[in-house]
């Protein structure tokens, strides 16, 4: 039997990794890195950048030098911080750290001296300062090699300036490729070993002399030599966990994008995403090398993956940045209409300045054009533009070239935009709810980008507005709670509980996301920029501002969020006056403070009118019966075309509860001490006995019956003396059985009548209102209640002989706040989410 042949062997894997400044800042991050590239690969090399800050110090010390100014102590400062992380990196010294730093050091202040001296003329002087930057890296190299074992360990050191070739070009700085090549391969030929340190940021130009690669440079030379060395991966560590969909200083939502294509990330790059460097994809992407960013101060987290192959999951953008000290340049011109070669002339001016163009755009009726210039051009470019059209301006055929300064750019890029109706629209909508004015808008037939001109000052909220539109759920709602007493606190326990559900169980474009990004009390709120967790929010007051209304207001409008929304659990009569300026700003309120609904009447039709004008929803449940459906009843029977005639009722928790248990053999006083023990009254049970607040839910149903009702014109009957209405409540509680006597003959009274005692409110057909002690007839349903029930019952013409009632628990922290949270819902459902 022959054996199978062999299989083809499997080529060694090949990673290179880089390390940003961040991640080699010191010794500790040195030490973090040998596990961060222990991957397995057969071959490895790593490519590595200054220390954190020295790049900026070497720029610093040339500038000093070539300008003769002192390099001492700034000199004694860089140079002394190596030599620590490498006693630290090698205290035994066996690796011989410290000399191999020493000398490359001793040469670096050997140039700096020269420079100060001026051993050089002008064009050496310039030549020699571009290049001492680049030389952090070949320190930071040494104290890498060491920290990786060194040569005992199998690492090679390779200085790029030994192998890399590169000349100037208009796109930036080009590698002399074959070049690079055929001294990488004589390189390797003395050094052939499959793990090497690389210097990043460095190399020689054709003549030979140092230079480096520009700013950020370090990515630029990993991608280079990822090309080079035929590598299977690259890996750029750095100190985020990957490329974000904006930028997370402005964005607090940006979010980690698990992966992209490379032309989504090289869009990314022109347009100013500071994660990558825009030249740093070219090598990989003609390759087809997989990049990923990563995070080597949290490896656990996976980065972002960057692959030839378009990533169409999830949101249609991926990513969006901001271009900013940009300029707009306008050509206008009635005789431009149908004439060729205008935008050739244009930009070919353009071009002859010298000036760089971001962005353009021209409408239909060829009437003008517009590009996008870096603002320090864009006077230059406006010359040029009028010099090229002078004789088009004479002749009346270009009436004007503008400039408008103060501009940014904002890019939406993403390969799911191909195809995709509405992105578009999304984008647009966005910008138009947070009030951003579009200048300029453009889209490239590729369908991968979309730019918009805008005001610089708009930039930020331009930003987040997009960002919401594609990254949050068009029902997405800030909240604000204010009183978080035992209602406030309930219905945060609710809305934790139900958090999981709303998030998880709709579809994403009609899920329901509360925000709670704001609480406050009478003295302290707590403004957070994305949202606190209910369960803690209470807690968060502690480490909480100052109370100012109307900046709680303002961050709780945020124009980047769809949705604004304050819930006001407080009871306060001040709170409640806001409520116009925040509905007529757009904020929904939702509320059980009874203030609004039967305070004055001419802030009760101002609230109406601010509702109307602002578009923003005030919903009021939970005033009347708690999380009973008592306004829902009422306002559904009017909106079917019903007429309310008759409204009475039971609308009191505590009331009910004492008229229920009241049967003569107990003292009404030893009652209302018992329903205090147990909770059921306020503090001060006169709150409850006194009838003011059964007086304002009556009004409030009144007001929504069109009534126009104030709490004045209620007829009410108080169960506390005259004498003791105005003593403490010490002296209140201690005198109660003043209450029994007056009672005990009412009770007496309706009982030999066959009848017994309740607590009612009445709102007959002729408008009159009274609460207060009456006796029901017989068969009454408020005869029949269940302790602290609430009882309504309409009459209206329908139901006019048998009325409809609503009854049940109308009192308690949970179904208040479930009437609370019922309201909250009922405003999501007419924003579309599937509540």
């Amino acid at each position: 039997m022959s054996s199978a042949p062999p299989s083809p062997a499997v080529p060694p894997a090949r990673h290179v990794h880089k390390f940003g400044g961040s991640s080699v800042a010191d010794a500790v991050r040195y030490r973090a890195v040998p596990p961060l590239i222990d991957d397995g690969a057969q071959a490895r090399m790593v490519v590595v950048s200054a220390m954190q800050g020295v790049t900026d110090a070497l720029v610093a010390l040339a500038a000093a030098a070539r300008g003769r100014e002192a390099l001492e102590p700034a000199w004694s400062t860089l140079s002394q911080r190596h030599l620590d992380v490498a006693a630290e990196l090698d205290p035994s010294g066996q690796q011989g750290l410290a000399p191999a730093l020493r000398q490359e050091l001793t040469e670096l202040k050997a140039q700096l001296d020269r420079l100060a001296a001026g051993h050089w003329n002008e064009e050496q002087a310039e030549r020699i300062a571009a290049a001492l930057p680049g030389l952090g890296e070949v320190l930071s190299s040494h104290l890498l090699h060491a920290t990786l074992g060194g040569d005992a360990a199998g690492w090679t050191r390779l200085d790029a300036r030994d192998v890399l070739v590169v000349h100037p070009g208009e796109m930036g700085v080009g590698v002399d490729w074959d070049a690079s090549r055929a001294r990488l391969a004589d390189w390797r030929a003395r050094h052939p070993g499959e793990r090497i340190v690389v210097t990043g940021f460095v190399a020689r130009d054709a003549q030979g002399e140092a230079t480096t690669l520009g700013r950020n440079g370090s990515d630029y030379s990993a991608a280079i030599f990822a090309h080079l060395f035929d590598a299977d991966a690259l890996t750029i560590w750095t100190d985020v966990d990957g490329v974000l969909s904006a930028d997370p200083r402005l964005v607090p939502d940006a979010v980690c994008l698990p992966a992209m294509s490379y032309a989504e990330a090289c869009e990314l790059a022109y347009f100013g995403a500071k994660v990558l460097h825009p030249q740093t994809l070219a090598p990989v992407q003609q390759r087809g090398i997989p990049l990923r960013i990563r995070n080597a101060r949290n490896p656990d987290a996976p980065g972002t993956l960057i692959t030839p192959q378009p990533s169409v999951d999830g949101a249609p953008v991926k990513g969006l940045s901001l271009v900013h000290d940009l300029a707009v340049l306008e050509l206008v011109g009635n005789g431009m209409v149908g004439v060729p070669g205008t935008a050739e002339r244009l930009f070919g001016a353009l071009r002859g300045a010298g000036v760089s163009v971001t962005m353009i755009s021209q409408g239909s009726s060829e009437h003008s054009i517009c590009c996008v210039v870096r603002a320090d051009q864009a006077q230059r470019g406006r010359a040029a533009i009028v010099a090229a059209f002078a004789d088009a301006m004479a002749d009346g055929q270009a009436q004007e070239v503008s400039v408008t300064p103060d501009v940014c750019v904002l890019a939406a890029v993403g390969d799911g935009m191909v195809g995709t109706p509405g992105v578009a629209a999304r984008l647009l909508g966005g910008l138009a709810q947070a009030r951003v004015n579009v200048r300029a808008i453009a889209q490239g037939a590729g369908e991968r980008n979309i730019s918009v001109a805008i005001g610089a000052r708009d930039a930020t909220r331009a930003l987040r507005a997009a960002h919401s539109a594609f990254w949050l759920s068009p029902q997405c709602v800030s909240v604000g709670l204010i009183g978080p007493g035992k209602v406030g606190r309930a219905l945060l326990a609710q809305l934790a509980d139900a958090q999981p559900r709303l998030s998880s169980e709709h579809h994403p474009d009609s899920k329901l996301e509360l925000r709670l990004r704001a609480i406050a009390d009478s003295r302290r709120m707590q403004l957070t920029p994305k949202a606190m967790a209910p369960q803690g929010a209470v807690e968060a007051l502690a480490e909480g501002e100052a109370l100012d209304l109307a900046r709680f207001a303002a961050h709780v409008r945020a124009e980047h969020l769809p949705h604004a929304l304050i819930v006001d659990c407080s009871g306060s009569d001040a709170v409640a006056a806001y409520y116009p300026q925040w509905l007529e700003a757009g904020i929904h309120v939702v509320t059980p403070n009874k203030q609004a609904g039967a305070g004055p009447l001419p802030r009760y039709e101002a609230i109406r009118a601010a509702s109307r004008n602002g578009g923003a929803k005030f919903r009021y449940e939970a005033t009347v019966g708690a999380g009973l459906p008592v306004i829902q009843t009422l306002r559904s029977l009017l909106d079917t075309g019903d007429e309310l005639t008759e409204v009475e009722g039971i609308l009191s928790g505590t009331l009910a509860w004492l008229f229920n248990r009241y049967d003569g053999s107990a003292a009404f006083s030893e009652l209302v001490r018992e329903a205090h023990r147990l909770g059921y009254t306020e503090p001060d049970p006169r709150d409850d006995l006194s009838g003011t607040d059964v007086a304002r839910k009556l009004v409030i149903l009144a007001r929504e019956a069109g009534r126009a009702l104030s709490l004045e014109q209620v007829e009410v009957e108080s169960l506390v003396p005259e004498a003791l209405r105005t003593v403490s409540k010490d002296e209140f509680m201690a005198r109660l059985s003043e209450l029994d006597a007056p009672l005990k003959q009412r009770f007496d009274e309706a009982r030999a009548a066959g009848l017994g005692l309740r607590y009612l409110a009445r709102l007959d057909r002729d408008g009159r209102a009274s609460v207060g002690v009456v006796s029901p007839p017989p068969g009454h349903a408020a005869l029949h209640g269940a302790l602290t029930d609430n009882l309504i019952q309409f009459r209206t013409r329908r139901y006019a002989d048998n009325p409809l009632v609503v009854q049940g628990p109308g009192a308690g922290p949970d179904v208040t706040a479930a009437g609370v949270f019922g309201d909250i819902l009922s405003i999501a459902q007419t924003l579309g989410a599937r509540a």
